[in-house]
């Protein structure tokens, strides 16, 4: 079987790798998963349009550069960017279901309101924390500004990292998913939310828009108490089933072993 190319990352690794296949003459695939120019926008306050530069450069001569979503595929078009080819995402149905409820939130007001991932700025965690909610907000991770939001907002239940069996009890005993994120190219969790029985609320950008489909497995809103006052109650909704239609294994392998270079 020919040997594969594939550059997963832009970090030093993956300028490393491109780089030798540059001067080797070897072709290869990347895939652009985090918008990194607004990422480090957030952390630095500096324009985005600033880091553009480099991340052009390092994907312009991939034969293909794997995208997790259409609405990804048209903002990096939109920056220049080539040969841009969408990979959904799929989520494991088994570890994350309905069926792993637990009565670990029970002591708390509910409904359930949760987010998950890393508690960190670019992630707008504050917007889900300032919003006047009824019942309990959770949120499950770790990161850098975990100790100063966990101190901010008390009446917040901080869980930490969770992963595995506990993660997914996690997500199926809580009401509703919260995603707060506005850089995001596409939010994984969303997807074990949803796998996991729980509508999502968020924002009309990147990622959302690719997966929530208003009144069927969640509400989005310019408005995150809009979308959050939408989902809550909606006993219409049926997250999982747009999951299992959706985001399988399989699709996804295909499409990632479909475009790959071979030398």
């Amino acid at each position: 079987m020919n040997p594969i190319t594939y550059i997963a990352t832009e970090g030093p690794i993956g300028l490393y790798v491109r780089n030798f296949c540059e001067r080797n003459r070897i072709p290869y695939t990347t895939s652009y998963h985090t918008n990194y120019p607004e990422f480090i926008s957030a952390f630095t306050k500096l324009p985005a349009k600033w880091f553009y530069p480099f991340m052009r450069f390092m994907h312009k001569h991939a034969k293909s550069i794997l995208v997790t979503t259409e609405s990804s595929r048209k903002h990096l078009e939109g920056h220049g960017f080539k040969n841009l080819v969408v990979w959904n995402r799929a989520v494991d149905t088994e570890l994350f279901d309905p069926k792993k409820r637990t009565d670990i939130f029970d002591e708390y007001e509910h409904p359930i309101w949760i987010n998950v991932g890393r508690v960190s700025p670019e992630k707008n965690i504050e917007a889900f924390l300032n919003l006047p909610l009824e019942g309990t907000k959770v949120i499950v991770g770790d990161g850098p500004a975990f100790s100063k939001l966990s101190k901010k907002y008390p009446d917040v239940v901080w869980t930490g990292a969770k992963r595995g069996e506990e993660l997914a009890q996690h997500f199926a005993s809580a009401s509703y998913f919260v995603f707060p994120s506005l850089t995001d190219t596409f939010g994984v969790v969303m997807l074990e939310a949803m796998a996991s029985g729980l509508p999502v609320a968020a924002y009309p950008v990147t990622g959302p828009i690719d997966v929530i489909q208003d009144g069927k497995n969640g509400y989005m809103s310019k408005d995150l108490l809009e979308a959050c006052d939408k989902v809550d109650g909606n006993l219409t909704l049926n997250p999982r089933k747009y999951v299992e239609e959706h985001h399988t294994a399989d699709a996804f392998c295909d499409i990632f072993v479909d475009t790959l270079v071979k030398i």
